[in-house]
Protein backbone atom coordinates (compact mmCIF):
# COMPACT_ATOMS: atom_id res chain seq x y z
CA UNK A 1 0.00 0.00 0.00
CA UNK A 2 2.88 2.35 0.76
CA UNK A 3 4.05 1.95 -2.84
CA UNK A 4 0.66 2.97 -4.20
CA UNK A 5 0.53 5.97 -1.88
CA UNK A 6 4.02 6.93 -3.05
CA UNK A 7 2.86 6.69 -6.69
CA UNK A 8 -0.25 8.77 -5.98
CA UNK A 9 1.74 11.42 -4.10
CA UNK A 10 4.47 11.55 -6.74
CA UNK A 11 1.95 12.07 -9.52
CA UNK A 12 0.08 14.44 -7.22
CA UNK A 13 3.14 16.69 -7.25
CA UNK A 14 3.06 16.64 -11.05
CA UNK A 15 -0.63 17.53 -11.04
CA UNK A 16 -0.16 20.22 -8.40
CA UNK A 17 2.81 22.00 -9.96
CA UNK A 18 2.11 21.32 -13.63
CA UNK A 19 1.67 24.92 -14.72
CA UNK A 20 1.44 25.41 -18.46
CA UNK A 21 -0.61 22.34 -19.21
CA UNK A 22 0.49 19.03 -20.64
CA UNK A 23 3.75 19.97 -22.36
CA UNK A 24 4.78 22.06 -19.36
CA UNK A 25 4.27 19.01 -17.16
CA UNK A 26 6.75 16.83 -19.06
CA UNK A 27 9.82 18.09 -17.16
CA UNK A 28 7.97 17.55 -13.88
CA UNK A 29 7.03 14.03 -14.94
CA UNK A 30 10.63 13.29 -15.91
CA UNK A 31 11.96 14.69 -12.63
CA UNK A 32 9.49 12.64 -10.60
CA UNK A 33 9.49 9.38 -12.57
CA UNK A 34 13.14 9.15 -13.63
CA UNK A 35 15.21 11.34 -11.35
CA UNK A 36 13.48 11.34 -7.95
CA UNK A 37 11.74 7.96 -7.83
CA UNK A 38 13.49 5.93 -10.56
CA UNK A 39 10.20 4.28 -11.47
CA UNK A 40 11.40 4.19 -15.08
CA UNK A 41 14.64 4.81 -16.93
CA UNK A 42 15.17 7.70 -19.35
CA UNK A 43 14.64 5.29 -22.25
CA UNK A 44 11.41 3.90 -20.77
CA UNK A 45 10.22 7.46 -20.13
CA UNK A 46 10.85 8.41 -23.74
CA UNK A 47 9.07 5.27 -24.96
CA UNK A 48 6.06 6.08 -22.78
CA UNK A 49 6.15 9.70 -23.92
CA UNK A 50 6.21 8.63 -27.56
CA UNK A 51 3.30 6.24 -27.06
CA UNK A 52 1.34 8.81 -25.07
CA UNK A 53 1.97 11.45 -27.73
CA UNK A 54 0.53 9.16 -30.38
CA UNK A 55 -2.76 8.78 -28.50
CA UNK A 56 -5.51 11.35 -28.00
CA UNK A 57 -6.07 12.98 -24.63
CA UNK A 58 -4.08 14.82 -21.98
CA UNK A 59 -0.43 13.76 -21.92
CA UNK A 60 -0.12 13.80 -18.12
CA UNK A 61 -3.07 11.44 -17.71
CA UNK A 62 -1.71 9.00 -20.29
CA UNK A 63 1.80 9.15 -18.86
CA UNK A 64 0.52 8.62 -15.31
CA UNK A 65 -1.39 5.51 -16.36
CA UNK A 66 1.55 4.11 -18.34
CA UNK A 67 4.17 4.71 -15.67
CA UNK A 68 1.82 3.67 -12.87
CA UNK A 69 1.02 0.41 -14.67
CA UNK A 70 4.69 -0.27 -15.33
CA UNK A 71 5.53 0.44 -11.70
CA UNK A 72 2.71 -1.40 -9.91
CA UNK A 73 0.29 -2.87 -12.44
CA UNK A 74 -3.36 -1.83 -12.61
CA UNK A 75 -3.45 -0.55 -9.00
CA UNK A 76 -0.40 1.61 -9.80
CA UNK A 77 -2.12 2.98 -12.90
CA UNK A 78 -5.18 3.89 -10.86
CA UNK A 79 -3.12 5.48 -8.08
CA UNK A 80 -1.10 7.52 -10.57
CA UNK A 81 -4.23 8.62 -12.45
CA UNK A 82 -5.93 9.77 -9.25
CA UNK A 83 -2.72 11.45 -8.11
CA UNK A 84 -2.28 13.52 -11.27
CA UNK A 85 -5.94 14.41 -11.82
CA UNK A 86 -7.21 15.34 -8.35
CA UNK A 87 -4.82 18.26 -7.68
CA UNK A 88 -5.31 19.73 -11.16
CA UNK A 89 -9.09 19.50 -11.07
CA UNK A 90 -9.22 20.86 -7.53
CA UNK A 91 -6.94 23.81 -8.29
CA UNK A 92 -8.68 24.65 -11.54
CA UNK A 93 -12.06 24.53 -9.83
CA UNK A 94 -10.85 26.86 -7.09
CA UNK A 95 -8.77 29.24 -9.18
CA UNK A 96 -10.69 29.47 -12.46
CA UNK A 97 -13.18 31.95 -11.10
CA UNK A 98 -10.50 34.04 -9.41
CA UNK A 99 -8.25 34.11 -12.47
CA UNK A 100 -11.12 34.99 -14.78
CA UNK A 101 -12.37 37.72 -12.47
CA UNK A 102 -8.97 39.28 -11.75
CA UNK A 103 -6.99 38.51 -14.94
CA UNK A 104 -6.59 42.24 -15.65
CA UNK A 105 -5.16 42.94 -12.20
CA UNK A 106 -1.44 43.76 -12.50
CA UNK A 107 -0.42 41.11 -9.97
CA UNK A 108 -2.30 38.33 -11.74
CA UNK A 109 -1.44 39.36 -15.30
CA UNK A 110 2.22 39.76 -14.32
CA UNK A 111 2.30 36.32 -12.73
CA UNK A 112 0.75 34.74 -15.83
CA UNK A 113 3.16 36.57 -18.16
CA UNK A 114 6.09 35.31 -16.07
CA UNK A 115 4.95 31.68 -16.19
CA UNK A 116 4.76 31.55 -19.99
CA UNK A 117 8.49 31.94 -20.76
CA UNK A 118 9.35 29.63 -17.87
CA UNK A 119 7.21 26.91 -19.44
CA UNK A 120 9.11 27.41 -22.70
CA UNK A 121 12.38 27.07 -20.79
CA UNK A 122 11.11 23.86 -19.14
CA UNK A 123 10.18 22.44 -22.53
CA UNK A 124 13.56 23.38 -23.98
CA UNK A 125 15.31 21.67 -21.09
CA UNK A 126 13.19 18.55 -21.61
CA UNK A 127 14.21 18.41 -25.26
CA UNK A 128 17.88 18.93 -24.41
CA UNK A 129 17.91 16.32 -21.66
CA UNK A 130 15.92 13.68 -23.56
CA UNK A 131 17.62 14.10 -26.95
CA UNK A 132 20.57 11.74 -26.29
CA UNK A 133 18.24 8.84 -25.38
CA UNK A 134 15.49 9.78 -27.84
CA UNK A 135 17.64 10.24 -30.94
CA UNK A 136 19.68 7.05 -31.09
CA UNK A 137 20.57 6.92 -34.76
CA UNK A 138 21.06 8.96 -37.90
CA UNK A 139 17.56 8.02 -39.04
CA UNK A 140 16.24 9.24 -35.69
CA UNK A 141 18.03 12.55 -36.17
CA UNK A 142 16.48 12.91 -39.63
CA UNK A 143 13.04 12.12 -38.22
CA UNK A 144 13.47 14.69 -35.46
CA UNK A 145 14.67 17.32 -37.93
CA UNK A 146 11.84 16.50 -40.33
CA UNK A 147 9.28 16.78 -37.54
CA UNK A 148 10.71 20.14 -36.51
CA UNK A 149 10.56 21.43 -40.10
CA UNK A 150 7.01 20.11 -40.55
CA UNK A 151 5.88 21.84 -37.36
CA UNK A 152 7.57 25.07 -38.45
CA UNK A 153 5.60 24.79 -41.69
CA UNK A 154 2.42 24.54 -39.57
CA UNK A 155 1.73 20.88 -40.33
CA UNK A 156 -0.67 19.61 -37.67
CA UNK A 157 1.17 17.62 -34.95
CA UNK A 158 -1.20 14.67 -35.40
CA UNK A 159 -0.17 14.43 -39.05
CA UNK A 160 3.50 14.54 -38.06
CA UNK A 161 2.98 11.71 -35.56
CA UNK A 162 1.00 9.53 -37.98
CA UNK A 163 3.57 10.02 -40.76
CA UNK A 164 6.41 9.20 -38.34
CA UNK A 165 4.62 6.05 -37.21
CA UNK A 166 4.13 5.02 -40.84
CA UNK A 167 7.78 5.67 -41.68
CA UNK A 168 8.88 3.74 -38.62
CA UNK A 169 6.63 0.79 -39.45
CA UNK A 170 7.88 0.72 -43.02
CA UNK A 171 11.60 1.39 -42.57
CA UNK A 172 12.69 1.01 -38.93
CA UNK A 173 11.54 -2.51 -38.10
Amino acid sequence: MNGLLDIALGWGRVGLFGFGGGPGMIPLMQAECVDAKAWVTDEQFIDALAAASALPGPIAVKMSIMVGAQTAGVPGAIAAFIGVVVPSVTLMSLLAGILLQYRQAPLVSGAMRAVQPVVIGLLAWTVISLAPDGIRSLSGAFLAAGALVALMLKVHPAVVIVVAMGLGAAFLR
